[in-house]
C-alpha cells in the first residue's frame, strides 16, 4: 500500500498540511520542522503522488522541445541534455523538429500547432526580434538578436570562438582559414566570425578574405570547399605543397570533421601541417582520427536553464529572462602537435 501524506504526519508528528508543505518546498516551514518531517518521508519511503498534483494544478508534466533538424549532432546532443534534465524534474519531453520553417516556429511561438505541454522550448533558427509569443510558456535556445523580449538561454558565441582561434595561433598558426562562413543560424555565423577576427586582430593580423570559405555546415560541403581550395592552390602556384592555410577554424563539427577528412585524402598532416578546430563537441569529435579539439557548449546547463525559465514563466510577475550558459574548450589531437 502507497504511504499517504497522513501516514507521514502521524509518524513525524505534525500536521498533514505542514508535511504538504515540505513536500512541495514551501518556504514557511522551520528547519528543526522540516528535518523532522524530511526523515520520516525517507523512513516511509513516501513518494509523491504525480498525476494527482497535476490534476490540481491544471499542468500536463510535459514540455515540447521544438529543434530544427537531427541530422546535426548537436541537436541530439542538445535532445539528450533536456531530456536527462527534465527527467530529474518528474516531467517527461515530447520532441519534434521545425525543419527550419518561419511558420512552423512561429506556430510553436504563439502556442498553435495542438500543443497540449506545459511549454515550449525551442532552438529557432527563422524566427526574427519582432516574433513575439503569445501567454503559453517559450524559451529559445540559440543565439537571438539584440532586444527580443522572449526568454532565451544561449553561449557566449562570439567569445568562445575567439578562444578557439587564440588555441590556434597561440601554437604558432597565422594562416587561419575560417571554414562555414555565412551558413547555419545567422546570429551564430555572426558572432563565431567576429569572434575569428578578433582573435586575429588581438595577434596584429589582418584578415585575409581569401582564407573566408563559404559552405554549408555539413561533413560533405567541408570536405568539398577544402578540396577545391587545394586544388586551387595547387593550380595557382604549380606546388601541391604550398597549402593557403596552416589553421582552420570551422563553424560547427561536422564541418571541421570535413575538413580533416579533404586533408587527410590530400596527404596533408592533421595537425603537422595543418591545425583543425571546431564547434559543438559532438560525439564523433572524440572519436575521429585525429580526435577534434572543439568547443564545448555546456549543454547539461543550457537544459537546466531552460527548465527553470518555463518555470518561472509560470509567475504572473516574471520578466523575460536572457541568460548565458559556460562552454569549455576540448583540446584534442587535431591541435596538439
Amino acid at each position: 500500500m502507497a504511504v499517504s501524506m497522513s501516514d507521514v504526519a502521524r509518524h513525524a508528528g505534525v500536521s498533514q498540511r505542514t508535511v504538504s508543505n515540505v513536500v512541495n518546498n514551501y518556504v514557511h516551514v522551520s528547519p528543526a520542522t522540516r528535518a523532522r518531517v524530511q526523515a520520516s518521508l525517507d523512513a516511509l519511503g513516501y513518494r509523491p503522488n504525480t498525476a494527482a498534483r497535476r490534476l490540481r494544478s491544471g499542468r500536463t508534466g510535459t514540455v515540447t522541445l521544438a529543434v530544427p533538424t537531427f541530422r546535426e549532432r548537436y541537436f541530439a546532443d542538445l535532445a539528450e541534455a533536456v531530456v536527462s534534465a527534465a527527467r530529474q524534474r518528474s516531467t517527461t519531453v515530447l520532441v519534434e523538429t521545425t525543419g527550419g520553417s518561419h511558420e512552423t516556429e512561429l506556430e510553436l511561438l504563439r502556442g498553435g500547432g495542438e500543443i497540449l505541454t506545459d511549454g515550449v522550448i525551442m532552438s529557432a533558427v527563422s524566427l526574427g526580434r519582432t516574433d513575439q509569443r503569445s501567454t503559453h510558456p517559450v524559451v529559445l535556445i540559440g543565439d537571438r538578436e539584440p532586444g527580443s523580449a522572449i526568454d532565451h538561454v544561449g553561449i557566449k558565441n562570439r567569445e568562445a570562438a575567439q578562444a578557439a582561434v587564440t588555441h590556434l595561433l597561440d601554437s604558432g598558426r597565422r594562416r587561419i582559414l575560417l571554414l562555414g562562413a555565412n551558413h547555419g543560424p545567422r546570429r551564430s555565423y555572426q558572432l563565431r566570425r567576429q569572434g575569428y577576427q578578433a582573435a586575429l586582430k588581438k595577434y596584429g593580423i589582418e584578415p585575409d578574405p581569401a582564407l573566408v570559405v563559404e559552405c554549408d555546415w555539413t561533413t560533405a560541403a567541408a570536405a568539398d570547399a577544402v578540396t577545391a581550395l587545394l586544388a586551387e592552390r595547387a593550380l595557382s602556384t604549380g606546388r601541391a605543397g604550398i597549402l593557403a592555410m596552416d589553421g582552420i577554424f570551422a563553424m560547427n563539427d561536422s564541418a571541421a570533421l570535413g575538413a580533416i577528412r579533404a586533408l587527410v585524402r590530400a596527404g596533408i598532416d592533421v595537425p603537422g601541417q595543418v591545425s583543425v578546430i571546431g564547434f559543438d563537441d559532438i560525439v564523433e569529435a572524440g572519436l575521429s582520427t585525429p580526435s577534434l579539439s572543439t568547443v564545448a557548449p555546456l549543454l547539461d546547463d543550457i537544459a537546466s536553464m531552460a527548465l527553470d525559465l518555463l518555470e518561472e514563466q509560470l509567475d504572473e510577475d516574471h520578466v523575460p529572462q536572457h541568460r548565458m550558459a559556460g562552454y569549455e574548450l576540448r583540446v584534442r589531437e587535431s591541435t596538439n602537435r
